[in-house]
């Protein structure tokens, strides 16, 4: 009887180090920081719509909007709700920045 629970005990405490191990290892991955953004600004002469790596945006000249600073995503063209051709990709010098449309089509 002392052996079963001194068995238990030990799958218990062990169990227990597991988890804390798999929950520091998600602690570590997880404190890549989130939320950078920046800012486009149609500075053409029409109305635009743009796919913007996660969702379609329409912009009215001389209007401005907040894309996610999603390293490596594409910015689109976008017709009747449908990707259209690459305008540009998205970079790391590109986060916390308001940038002109013009520019990046260059």
């Amino acid at each position: 009887m002392k052996l079963a629970i001194l068995a238990l005990s030990f799958v218990m405490l062990t169990s227990f180090g597991t988890s804390e191990k798999i929950s520091s290892n998600k602690r570590s991955n997880t404190e890549v920081v989130f939320g950078e953004s920046f800012s486009l600004i149609n500075d053409s002469k029409e109305k635009i719509s743009i796919h913007t790596g996660t969702g379609f945006v329409s912009l009215n000249k001389g209007s401005k909007t907040s894309i996610g600073c999603n390293v490596g995503k594409e910015v689109r063209w976008a017709n009747e709700g449908k990707k259209g051709d690459v305008i540009f990709k998205i970079t790391a010098d590109m986060c916390g920045k308001t940038l002109k449309l013009s520019e990046l089509m260059k």
